[in-house]
């Protein structure tokens, strides 16, 4: 299969002066009629040396001799380079290494050298010059042509790897492999099939030229399915019908490559390429492409796993997010029946044991003062009752919103831990009633890490949205602690717990601690600052983020910048 002159062959050309050129002319004028005898007995060296038929065609092509049978046929300098040029491709693709061309056209030299001898009049070897030259620029080209084969197939393996690093999908591998493949081949028409069991093979990929394919998929494998587990390059022809799976390729194409996909030596798909010219492969197109269908195999196989478990990792965060929505309706549940039955028979109790102590004669002060005391539990009791009730649905939540919920946390929070809180809400605009929860529930599960664990002076908390994202930061200057030893730890669920809820909803937690030095006087080295990005936008679900986390983030371009927390 030839292509146009590369840059390198038109520079190896040019570079051929014009009294380069004119000897060039005058000895192939004189080599012309031995030019033939040379090539035979060239040939005949070369079989005996173990050269195959088709690497001899492509040596005896870049000889002198061709050369001066171009020239005399009345063809340029240039086309014999391209001539030049096309067989050394071949001869790559054949796995003829350059020592062995080399070695080759050392034979021909040697025959050409007596035979130049006898053409031309005795006395110095007045071409000895031209032919050095000339051998020169085709090895030039020759090896040009080497690098050119080498290059397109590392070009190909390369385009191959990112193709699998980039695709999300099965089907994105599939065609991404397919065409890097078919644009190696050179091919006019390709198709990729995968082997079900059942349903026989169907059709996943296709690439260039509209060729009618079959509604239905293939009904079944051939019928002897072994006939497809070895590569073949074959004409389309009438015995070609066990092995080509597209009955439209044999009225309209000339050639097919078949190279099997297979998994731990089984069969799990095939690879066709279909050509308008007669092209069979030659060996290291068929080693690249065996080499390419086993990775090929490797990379479905990896992205079968990754969508099975895409597939399974959803299902969780659905169960998760489930249980999540059936845990806040438990919490109502659970305040409405504390405030309809308990705390109703609390106050019942509270106003019985007023009125029993209302009722008591005056000499009876010591049950009075009883009584009294039963009453005082009884209103600290319903206080706690409360305080539970608000702590598992907040009815401020429901009924005024967030930015009200979470002054109404943090004043109560105020008066049960000893710290300064600081609390800035900045613009929210309208958010769903399940972001509402989800924040509130998050700084409430701050709040508690921090009156367990923090021992801090002051905690400072902000909320603020954007169009597309919510940023919520809860900063304190406690002692601080490892993140990543918390999240280690059996049976502690306040982290794991907020990064959780945080990738439900597809968003990014980020936790940054610094424990205490005892060395150091005050607080300057400690703290901790626990900064949450929830999206806004509709359909950025956690399993879009966690599928390909880099390129959706980097497509938000009102996505809050991350703020650097510095110990001091």
């Amino acid at each position: 299969m030839r292509k146009e002159a590369s840059p390198a062959l038109a520079q190896a050309a040019g570079a051929l002066g014009a009294e380069l050129r004119s000897a060039l002319a005058t000895l192939a004028e004189v080599l012309h009629p031995e030019a033939d005898r040379l090539e035979a007995k060239f040939v005949s060296r070369l079989r005996r040396l173990k050269y195959d038929a088709r690497q001899r065609r492509a040596l005896a092509a870049v000889t002198l001799g061709s050369a001066s049978r171009f020239l005399c046929q009345g063809c340029s300098l240039d086309e014999f380079f391209e001539e030049v040029e096309y067989n050394g491709r071949r001869l790559a693709k054949l796995n003829l290494p350059p020592t062995a061309v080399a070695k080759a056209l050392r034979e021909y030299d040697r025959l050409l050298r007596p035979a130049l001898a006898k053409l031309l009049s005795p006395g110095p070897d007045r071409y000895g010059w031209v032919r050095e030259q000339a051998q020169f620029f085709v090895m030039l080209t020759l090896n040009n042509a080497y690098y050119q084969v080498r290059e397109e197939e590392t070009q190909a393996f390369y385009e191959m790897f990112w193709a699998e690093l980039k695709a999300t999908t099965l089907d994105e591998v599939l065609n991404g492999f397919l065409e890097i493949l078919a644009r190696f081949c050179r091919s006019d028409c390709a198709l990729l099939y995968l082997l079900d069991e059942h349903a026989g093979f169907n059709l996943r990929a296709r690439y260039g030229a509209p060729v009618e394919v079959p509604r239905r998929k293939n009904p079944s494998p051939p019928l002897e399915p072994a006939v497809l587990d070895e590569p073949r390059s074959f004409e389309l022809d009438a015995d070609a019908a066990p092995y080509v799976l597209n009955a439209h390729w044999k009225s309209k194409f000339v050639t097919c490559w078949s190279v099997p996909l297979k998994k731990a030596g089984a069969l799990v798909g095939v690879l066709q390429f279909a050509f308008k010219r007669p092209y069979h492969w030659l060996p290291r197109e068929h080693d690249l492409l065996a080499a390419a269908a086993e990775r090929c195999a490797l990379a479905i196989e990896k992205a079968q796993l990754m969508e099975h478990l895409a597939t399974q990792e959803k299902q969780i965060r659905a169960l998760a997010e489930t249980m999540m929505t059936v845990e806040e309706a438990e919490r109502r549940r659970v305040s409405r029946e504390l405030h309809d039955q308990t705390g109703q028979d609390l106050l019942w109790i509270r106003l019985q044991m007023e009125m029993l102590e209302n009722e008591l004669p005056d000499t009876g002060n010591r049950w009075r003062s009883r009584a009294g005391e039963i009453r005082d539990m009884t209103e600290r009791t319903i206080v706690e009752i409360r305080r539970l009730i608000a702590a598992l649905s907040p009815a401020v939540l429901e009924q005024l919103g967030l930015a009200p919920a979470l002054r109404q946390l943090v004043t109560r929070f105020r008066s049960a831990y000893p710290a300064k809180v600081k609390l800035h809400v900045g613009r929210l605009g309208h958010l769903t009633k399940k972001t509402e929860v989800l924040v509130y529930r998050l700084v409430q599960e701050c709040l508690n890490n921090v009156a367990k664990h923090s021992s801090c002076a002051t905690v400072s908390i902000s909320v603020g949205a954007t169009d597309e994202w919510l940023s919520l930061e809860v900063h304190d200057d406690g002692v601080g602690f490892c993140p990543d030893e918390a999240l280690k730890k059996t049976g502690s669920f306040g982290l794991s717990g907020i990064r959780e809820r945080v990738a439900l909803m597809g968003g990014q937690c980020n936790v940054r601690s610094r424990r205490a030095d005892p060395s150091r006087q005050g607080r300057q080295n400690t703290g901790t600052q626990v900064r949450i990005d929830l999206p806004l936008k509709t359909g950025t679900g956690a399993d879009e983020l966690l599928r390909q986390p880099e390129r959706y983030l980097a497509d938000q371009p009102d996505r809050p910048k991350q703020r650097e927390f510095v110990n001091r």
